[in-house]
């Protein structure tokens, strides 16, 4: 696969842009708890069975995962800040839908349409590695990762305020007012990025990766319900075992596939989404049982009788936190590097849970627990999207971070279907009502403490460092210093002019840096005056590719001995040849 590239991002990006990538990301989160505070009512305002009113949540997390590295390839081919409206139109027309119905089957698609939207966050991410300068990209990123966890903790007080004064469709009319406010302000503030992977959209791999992951989530979401050891549920799991492993040896054949496998397979990219479904895990625990414990009645012996509206206040911290934490997680990463970071906020959380174990006693106790823990999510979650993007070419961002929050969402659907089953396994049954109880809480806690333990060993292994390029463009403090380590890397590399064949400087020739694995280790493009320059990951052999319009591709071999200088190397295109 080729891409079309640039290693040196948009500065025409404003101010503004950020706040407003932010703010479409908390948009479409909020569609994951939106429904929350009523959950334990839809079975009664959709006129339908228990079983049945899960849909209504299960049909969101299904079409999030299937949509978000479908959109995220979409907008390295075709433009990022486009797929973006996109799927804040579609998660508009959805939150409309559900507006004007109480009709299950409708509500389902509705909901179905919303969760499209989160497809926005690796967009996000995506646009803001494209245009932002290099002492803005951390805290930037981490802030656009966290808005998932941002908007779903805002979301519960807000939308427990609006159900309990209002009618309950008031949520989806609000829902759509946000997505239009933020197409809005994406159309007059975000511009669209200049990066573009070349080749054709993967339709049979992106069938075949949304057939593969419905196959699994269905099961992982319904087990409770069908019963894990039920011939349903195992054949869902043995069926998207095959579909999935079918999916993964065609995309290793396509010339572009959806997902690069490769690229995925290597050691930091492979481990950092392997983490982020520990921290989905960790971090859809706390927004389960926190709420719940808040709610039950003094009556029970443990529970806190807060109303719905105080409890979502209560866990509110949850979102504040992750969102104040961005700027920390700059300063940190800027320092230590993003998996030090990472390493930080999984002991947070850690923390965080082991501590909650003993403050279930009082509302001001799930307020500590909330802010420590949105601390350690927040820390973990901005983590995420810089060891992505520093092991992965800037062509691929959206697809390679569209992935790893799929990672994220196969974390939260089975913390949903782990702790669901725990409390139902250990509720009480009181006049017929199921009543979790202080014991399910508690082992809830311990699964969320084991889920980090794991996420902190792999998070050990990570590489110390991604390619020099991009690790620089996450550590730079000012743009002085930007510019100098830029500098000081291309010193570490090739360069030369891209000339034709009568000597004339090309402009706008694509030149690829390729190592000796065949992978692509550095890519751009040539100036007015033909220009290039690159730099090298570490010494050893590579090859150079030239192309350009009306001229032929050229690949040249080139040795690099590490030393701290730049091997000159003009690269001569040929005319264009036509085949007889």
């Amino acid at each position: 696969m080729t891409h079309t590239t640039t290693d040196q991002p948009d500065r025409r990006a404003g101010g503004a842009v950020v706040p407003v990538l932010a703010f479409a990301g908390i948009v479409v989160a909020v569609m994951q708890t939106l429904l929350v505070p009523v959950i334990k009512d839809l079975p009664q305002l959709l006129d339908t069975a228990p079983s049945n009113a899960t849909w209504v949540l299960t049909s969101t997390l299904l079409s999030g995962a299937v949509a978000t590295p479908i959109m995220g390839r979409l907008g390295d081919l075709y433009g990022k800040r486009r797929m973006l409206i996109l799927s804040l139109a579609v998660m508009v027309v959805g939150a409309l839908v559900s507006a004007l119905t109480s009709q299950l089957l409708t509500m389902i698609v509705g909901r179905t349409l919303q969760g499209f939207a989160m497809g926005a966050i690796p967009l996000g991410i995506g646009l803001m590695r494209d245009m932002l300068p290099r002492e803005k990209l951390g805290s930037a990123m981490a802030l656009m990762s966290s808005s998932i966890g941002v908007g779903g903790g805002l979301a519960l007080p807000a939308a427990a305020l609006v159900a309990q004064h209002t009618n309950w469709h008031a949520l989806f009319y609000g829902a759509a007012g946000l997505g239009v406010l933020s197409i809005v302000l994406t159309l007059l503030v975000v511009p669209e990025s200049p990066m573009r992977a070349e080749g054709s959209f993967d339709l049979l791999g992106a069938i075949g990766l949304s057939t593969g992951l419905v196959l699994l989530l269905l099961p992982i979401t319904k087990g409770s319900d069908w019963g894990w050891s039920s011939g349903t549920t195992l054949g869902l799991f043995a069926a998207s075992l095959v579909v999935l492993v079918l999916w993964g040896l065609y995309e290793l054949r396509v010339q572009a596939p959806l997902v690069d496998l490769r690229t995925t397979a290597r050691r930091e990219v492979l481990l950092t989404n392997l983490a982020s479904i520990m921290v989905g895990v960790s971090f859809y625990v706390v927004s389960l049982v926190l709420p719940q414990l808040l709610q039950l009645p003094k009556a029970t012996g443990y529970g806190l009788g807060q109303s719905m509206v105080v409890a979502g206040l209560c866990v509110a911290p949850l979102g504040l936190t992750m969102m104040f934490t961005a700027p920390v997680y700059a300063r940190l990463s800027a320092r230590y590097g993003p998996k030090t970071t990472l390493i930080i906020g999984m002991l947070i959380i850690a923390i965080g849970y082991g501590g909650g174990l003993g403050l279930m006693d009082a509302a001001w106790q799930t307020i500590v627990t909330s802010v420590v823990l949105g601390a350690g999510i927040g820390l973990a979650y901005s983590s995420l999207p810089a060891l992505i993007v520093g092991a992965v070419p800037a062509s691929e961002t959206g697809a390679a971070n569209g992935l790893n929050t799929l990672m994220r969402s196969i974390g939260t659907s089975v913390s949903s279907a782990a702790i669901g089953m725990v409390l139902a396994n250990t509720a009480n049954n009181v006049g017929g009502v199921e009543i979790p109880t202080m014991h399910g809480f508690h082992v809830s806690f311990l699964i969320a403490t084991g889920a980090v333990a794991v996420g902190l060993l792999l998070a050990i292994f990570l590489p110390k460092a991604g390619r020099p390029a991009q690790h620089t463009q996450l550590r730079a403090t000012s743009e002085e210093d930007a510019v100098l380590e830029r500098a000081e890397e291309l010193l570490r590399g090739f360069r030369g002019r891209v000339l034709d064949a009568s000597g004339a400087p090309v402009a706008r020739a694509k030149v690829t840096l390729i190592d000796r694995r065949g992978r692509q280790a550095g890519a751009t493009l040539s100036e007015a005056d033909g220009s290039y320059a690159l730099a090298v990951p570490a010494e050893g052999a590579y090859v150079l590719a030239a192309k350009a319009s009306g001229h032929g591709p050229l690949a040249s071999s080139a040795t690099h001995s590490g030393e701290e200088r730049a091997v000159e190397l003009d690269l001569s295109l040929p005319g264009e040849t036509v085949s007889a």
